[in-house]
């Protein structure tokens, strides 16, 4: 096992590792072994946070992982994931391993040639595409000046940088990016010239981000069986990480802003906030996370709290976070969890309505007689002043 193998779990060579290695991973499981905390850690923070680094810091060189534990944590994290049975889990895992993955791309493509030369723990971007079979259908781009394509381009050999920009077959380009993902991405706004679509460094980059999205959702669930030892052996882990989904109810959002339906917690919070009294790190997110739960854009948020001592730098960066880019969000904490932080205090009795403050305003909403959106308001507003 090596460092390149740990970094890059998903690589080919770093499973045929993990199957010749003399390990077995019911062993490890029973046992207790680090690579299984770690497994734990690299499932929990995909969830909340969209990254599987560990928190002890990067790998290699600070994290408190060794490379066996780093590398055996990513089977083991699959595990996890398919004992969950849960495909919006499975999506937020798989975005956040190849997020994390590109993240360690990036570093490496900065290193220097000749350090990535003698390094076993650096891909070059060559590497990358071989690995998803791309390299004969991405090339430089040669319409490009001659100094965007770089002293040495990437499929072409040679010293110096990786090129600004590329020229992809028009087949992966299909399969690896989505109209979806804006306008500039639709096949009708590219340059497309000889079955192949230009694209910038940064755009090839997030394709094969999106190819090793792929890669490791696939197979994903997989049956382990209701006798299987290992599955009996993670079930406390597994059960916290469904205490912890419980709290992170992927739904659908209310899409109306009603502020006199709001829960009391969110409106105390707001109040306290347009008091101009600062929030506590728990309440502000509480509140940012109840607003783009209910549907709220970054935008509309910063509006929203305009007159409150929330600033709209932070809001954005919270706000931002909170929301998935395929439209999923982070509902806040339950009324339990808030109650511990000494935001929610159970007024009217209203845990025996909902559990927390998302579902609590979505039965508000559906068994109000009339309901006024705020965005409305807003629109109103503006058309009046122009």
């Amino acid at each position: 096992m090596d460092a390149l193998d740990a970094k890059y779990p998903f690589f080919a060579s770093a499973r045929e590792a993990v199957a010749s290695a003399a390990v077995s991973l019911p062993e490890l499981v029973a046992t207790d072994a680090p690579a299984v905390e770690r497994a734990r850690e690299r499932v929990e923070r995909a969830l909340l946070e969209g990254t599987v680094a560990s928190e002890s810091g990067a790998f290699p060189g600070e994290s408190a992982y060794d490379t066996q534990a780093e590398l055996l944590s990513y089977p083991i994290a699959r595990i996890l994931v398919s004992l969950l049975d849960s495909d919006p889990a499975i999506e937020k895992y798989a975005a956040a391993e190849a997020a994390t993955a590109m993240e360690r791309v990036r570093r490496d493509l900065e290193t220097d040639d000749e350090l990535r030369s003698v390094s076993a723990a650096t891909v070059a971007l060559d590497d990358l595409l071989a690995e998803f079979d791309l390299a004969d259908a991405v090339r430089p781009d040669a319409t490009a000046p001659a100094g965007a394509r770089g002293a040495g381009a990437a499929t072409g050999g040679g010293a110096g940088r990786d090129p600004d920009s590329y020229r992809i077959d028009v087949g992966p380009y299909l399969r690896l990016t989505s109209p979806e993902w804006g306008d500039s991405w639709r096949l009708v706004n590219r340059a497309l010239a000889d079955g192949a679509v230009r694209v910038s460094r940064e755009e090839l980059l997030a394709a094969l981000e999106a190819a090793v999205e792929a890669r490791v959702a696939e197979g994903l669930p997989f049956e382990l069986g209701a006798d299987e030892e290992i599955a009996a052996a993670l079930e406390s882990r597994v059960a916290d990480l469904r205490r912890l989904l419980s709290e992170r109810t992927y739904a659908e959002p209310p899409d109306v802003v009603a502020p006199a339906l709001f829960p009391p917690c969110m409106t105390n919070l707001i109040e306290k906030a347009e008091r101009d009294a600062a929030l506590s790190a728990a309440e502000s997110f509480a509140l940012m996370a109840f607003l783009v739960g209910i549907g709220m854009t970054p935008d509309e948020v910063v509006a929203f709290c305009a007159d409150t001592s929330l600033d709209a730098e932070g809001i954005r960066y919270q706000t931002e976070f909170l929301t998935d880019d395929r439209g999923t969000q982070y509902p806040p904490p339950t009324c339990e969890t808030l109650a511990n932080y000494g935001i929610c205090h159970n007024e009217d009795d209203h845990m025996q309505v909902a559990a927390d403050p998302l579902s609590y305003y979505e039965t508000r909403v559906a068994a109000a007689d009339e309901v006024t959106d705020w965005r409305a308001d807003r629109e109103t507003d503006e058309t009046e002043a122009a």
